[in-house]
């Protein structure tokens, strides 16, 4: 390709401080080195994690940034040692990298790696940190090849780019972390994408009782759409959600998964598990507070377990589920707007409405 080897100039959508909106400014991207490979974005959805780390996180030494890590896009050229890419393949890039060298990737109790993608963005002299080591809130990008997932031809960009993050991320916390098995009864704490996609993995293993837990009672239609069967708004109680789940199940859920990033909910989620058995597992995202239990809680016997990315990275096995209709990613797009819109989905997204980004030009 005629970019292979050069400095590419390209629009972005740049972070230059916290809570400040994005602004469209045009950066140079690093040519591809060894091991690495160009991707033209087509497509990359607005994430929860996004605006954590624009709103919530409080780290400033995460700005300047280009924001965006659920994308996927077509590859553009690759780098010397590339081997299983071409140009024109379709790939979703993953905000784990998966290096199978370093002691994580060696050991089968994670899919965590150690390994990071390099600075490739620059503006003024000025380097970009690469957010979630992906970076897709723009138009062309350079990624290792360790950190990118070859995909069908005729898979639709701008759907599976879920599978960069949300949709993978809660439905393997319920069928790969949880380990939700059939005739279970599980809650769902926050019924954002992760949640969503979370109740889709309760209902895919099996779960007889899918609770759907959210003080936005207007996600529950959506909810029933992926398999809930029960809805329950906290903030129409006068006892705490984890009681009522306790009095409604004898004795308390199976399965609980946070997908809210909230400590004080992850507790909640922790309470309202059955003893003896029951797990629950933390999806949600925050590095902010500190998370509090009585020990009680897990002398008796119940479980708290994280999950990161789902836990394995299944993407391909997931994609054949989408194609065969096993998995729904149409349902979770609310918008379909330009880079040039990206706050206005920003803002969107604040509300809990899903937006996709139609990046390339």
């Amino acid at each position: 390709m005629a970019t292979a080897g050069k400095v590419i100039k390209c629009r972005a959508a740049v972070a230059w401080e916290p809570t400040a909106p994005l602004m469209m400014e045009e950066i140079e991207v690093a040519p591809s080195q060894e091991g690495e490979i160009q991707i033209k974005v087509v497509a990359t959805g607005v994430c929860h994690t996004d605006l954590y780390h624009l709103f919530e996180g409080k780290d400033k030494c995460g700005f300047p940034s280009v924001l965006g890590h659920e994308g996927a896009g077509v590859v553009e050229s690759v780098g010397p040692g590339v081997t299983d890419f071409k140009p024109g393949d379709k790939a979703i890039p993953l905000f784990l990298s998966q290096c199978g060298e370093c002691k994580f990737c060696k050991c089968p109790k994670t899919n965590l790696c150690d390994r990071n993608n390099r600075t490739i963005f620059h503006i003024i002299f000025h380097p970009l940190a690469f957010f979630g080591n992906v970076s897709f809130s723009l138009w062309q990008t350079v990624i290792n090849q360790i950190a990118v997932a070859k995909i069908d031809d005729d898979a639709p960009l701008d759907r599976v780019c879920l599978l960069g993050c949300s949709i993978s991320t809660g439905y393997g916390a319920a069928v790969n972390t949880a380990g939700v098995i059939p005739g279970s009864v599980c809650a769902v704490f926050g019924l954002g994408a992760v949640g969503l996609a979370a109740v889709m993995g309760c209902k895919n293993a099996g779960a007889s009782h899918i609770f759907a837990v959210d003080i936005n009672e207007q996600i529950f239609e959506k909810a029933k759409i992926f398999g809930a069967t029960d809805f329950l708004n906290p903030k129409a109680y006068n006892k705490p959600i984890s009681e009522v789940l306790s009095e409604m199940t004898s004795g308390g859920v199976d399965f609980s998964l946070e997908c809210v990033g909230n400590t004080e909910v992850m507790r909640t989620a922790l309470e309202s598990c059955v003893k003896v058995w029951g797990v629950c597992v933390l999806v949600g995202w925050t590095n902010v507070k500190d998370i509090s239990a009585r020990p009680i809680q897990l002398i008796s016997g119940k479980t708290w377990k994280r999950s990161l990315f789902g836990a394995r990275t299944l993407l391909q096995n997931w994609l054949i589920d989408y194609m065969t209709g096993k998995i729904k990613l149409d349902e979770f797009i609310t918008h379909k707007m330009s880079l040039e819109q990206v706050n206005n989905a920003v803002n969107l997204m604040k509300t809990g409405i899903r937006c996709i980004l139609n990046i390339s030009k």
